[in-house]
């Protein structure tokens, strides 16, 4: 026997009126509201970051060229995340404007993706990646300095990073551009056990974000017009001798 789910949201319930929907949601917590409402399943008191999707979207704009700019990195085999900001220097806000999410890839498809986005952007990776390498033995954080990056390792303090992360989210001080969907995708499900410790799974891009807030901020930079050499920032000279 073959299931099914569906999901239906209030705009398919034509009976519910307006001030009945108003009612429903006050009498829920604030995390469920999404869920009521759209139909799009809730973790419940689980999920770590209990502040609803749609207070920290925004539709996609143009980032000017006077805004800071920074990301942060979580590296790994299955799967490496790369995630974006730029702060508006008007009311301080951050966004995070743009994602790169791949796995089963070498370090050099992923420092050229972060390249294309602009090379003179810095930013801070996961710090395991000062370790070895499982699968060759090299260190990972000097691969991609060689591969071109401005990048160092991040604060891994998991604990107090989720809770500057709430804040920020809380408090409207960071918001995701409505096209960065493995952000969302990883933000529905982000949770802890029931023993109250955060799930390790599908959680790259959520540990990202947790590096640069912690780590990235304070190197994010405006993009500067030539390098002391008189190259443009993005100019990157690969190495004589590639050596895989």
């Amino acid at each position: 026997m073959s299931k099914a789910a569906v999901m239906v949201s209030w705009s398919d319930v034509p009976h519910l009126t307006v001030d009945q929907q108003a009612s429903i949601l006050a009498s829920v917590p604030p995390w469920q509201r999404a869920s009521r409402s759209t139909g799009v399943p809730d973790l419940g008191p689980g999920a770590i970051f209990q502040v609803p999707e749609a207070d920290i979207r925004v539709d996609d704009f143009e980032i000017p060229q006077h805004w800071k700019k920074g990301y942060g990195m979580d590296v790994g085999w299955n799967r490496t995340a790369v995630a974006w900001f730029a702060q508006n220097p008007s009311d301080k806000v951050w966004y995070l404007y743009s994602e790169h999410y791949r796995g089963q890839a070498e370090p050099a498809v992923h420092a050229l993706s972060i390249r294309e986005r602009g090379a003179w952007i810095p930013g801070v990776i996961d710090p395991a990646a000062r370790g070895r390498n499982q699968k060759d033995g090299s260190r990972l954080l000097d691969d991609y300095v060689d591969l071109g990056l401005d990048i160092e390792a991040a604060d891994n303090s998991l604990e107090s990073g989720l809770g500057e992360l709430w804040q920020a989210f809380s408090f409207g001080k960071l918001k995701v551009f409505a096209s960065c969907r493995n952000t969302f995708s990883e933000y529905r499900v982000y949770r802890r056990d029931e023993n109250g410790k955060v799930v390790k799974k599908n959680d790259h891009l959520m540990s990202a974000i947790r590096y640069f807030w912690v780590s990235g901020r304070e190197r994010a930079i405006v993009e500067p017009a030539s390098s002391p050499d008189g190259l443009p920032w993005f100019h990157w000279t690969p190495p004589a001798v590639w050596s895989g």
